[in-house]
């Protein structure tokens, strides 16, 4: 077994503070990474808060891995030692059904396995990226561009693919008017990337406070949610809207913004339900969906993709002493706009 020094949370309302962990011994397929930078999601602090049902506490979150491969198993063939890898929101996958053959491995039909709080095929519990290293089969590892350094790379293991792969499978392009509700840390990722697909972005935000940035990452407009002016000035004007919060919001109201045949995708997971009135969809054949992450082709093609268009997210870089403060300022949206914690700092 291989021991790694780690940060976890060991209850909903308790701090982060030091641990060990054990990693397991590399079966043949499998890679360890030696993990230089990890990013701070918000779903982090759904599930360390038990927010999203109960957790096997003591916790390791981090599902934004970016390191370097220190060794390899056996018959590992995609991988060697010193190769810039990552790691994103699963380990792994049945291989075998349906979803799994077609590369869409986040909706493995017999249910994906989580980098953090779920159970591998040996049973054991996943723990994840706020450690110094981590064992990972070969086929759920990705390939890190050399012009994308790794602390910036981290975030784009989550933030970066959930909101590309909406973007890319609803055809954001040349010619789409696309909105992005929020500007944390997923929203201004999907005006960047649904900027450089060739759409017209604009960005549907609270408040006005982040609109030079938002214009600055390739937004050609930005409202304000709470001026009621805004649904009416904005009814029928998009083709496809990513809401990218994690808190309750009125749909209906924002699905009155889209075009005929529009789509309102929600990438943003709040605790609780969201309702709508059928006749927001009815009206004009609206849709209404859901997107979580990508698969490992995709991921990977998202990967080359930024690193083609020069797209980093917008980091604060953080020791690992910090991470309870993050969380905090996290849910306060104190934030430019990802944390991404040093893991030499462990």
């Amino acid at each position: 077994m291989i021991t790694a020094k780690a940060r976890a949370v060991d209850g909903p309302d308790k701090s982060f503070r030091a641990a060990e962990i054990k990693r397991r011994d590399l079966d043949l397929h499998d890679v360890l990474i030696e993990i230089k930078y990890a990013g701070i999601c918000h779903s982090d602090i759904h599930t360390a808060h038990g927010e999203w049902g109960a957790v096997n506490y003591p916790l390791v979150p981090g599902h934004e891995i970016a390191g370097v491969v220190s060794d390899v198993g056996g018959e590992v063939t995609k991988y060697k030692v010193g190769d810039r890898v990552g790691v994103g929101c699963m380990v792994d996958s049945c291989g075998e059904c349906e979803s799994c053959r077609k590369g869409e491995e986040q909706y493995c039909l017999k249910g994906n396995v989580p980098t953090y709080a779920g159970v591998d095929k040996y049973g054991e519990p996943t723990q994840g990226g706020y450690s110094t290293h981590i064992v990972v089969t070969e086929d759920f590892v990705v390939r890190i561009p050399d012009n994308i350094e790794l602390d910036a790379a981290a975030p784009l293991l989550c933030a970066g693919i959930t909101t590309y792969s909406p973007l890319n499978h609803w055809g954001a392009g040349t010619g789409k008017k696309v909105a992005v509700v929020g500007m944390g840390g997923l929203g201004h990722m999907a005006v960047k990337i649904a900027n450089a697909m060739g759409a017209e972005v604009t960005v549907l935000s609270q408040t006005l406070n982040k609109k030079e940035d938002g214009l600055k990452f390739g937004a050609k407009n930005y409202y304000a949610t709470s001026d009621p002016e805004t649904f009416e000035k904005l009814v029928g004007s998009f083709d496809l809207i990513i809401n990218t919060v994690s808190a309750k919001i009125d749909i209906s109201a924002y699905l009155s913004l889209l075009t005929l045949d529009g789509t309102l995708v929600n990438v943003g997971a709040p605790a609780e339900p969201l309702s709508l009135n059928v006749f927001s969809l009815i009206g004009h054949r609206r849709s209404f969906a859901g997107s979580m992450i990508g698969g490992i082709r995709e991921t990977q093609e998202m990967l080359d993709f930024c690193a083609k268009h020069n797209i980093i997210p917008n980091i604060e870089v953080i020791s690992a002493d910090q991470i309870d403060e993050a969380y905090e300022r996290v849910l306060a949206s104190d934030v430019k706009y990802r944390f991404v914690i040093d893991i030499s700092t462990m």
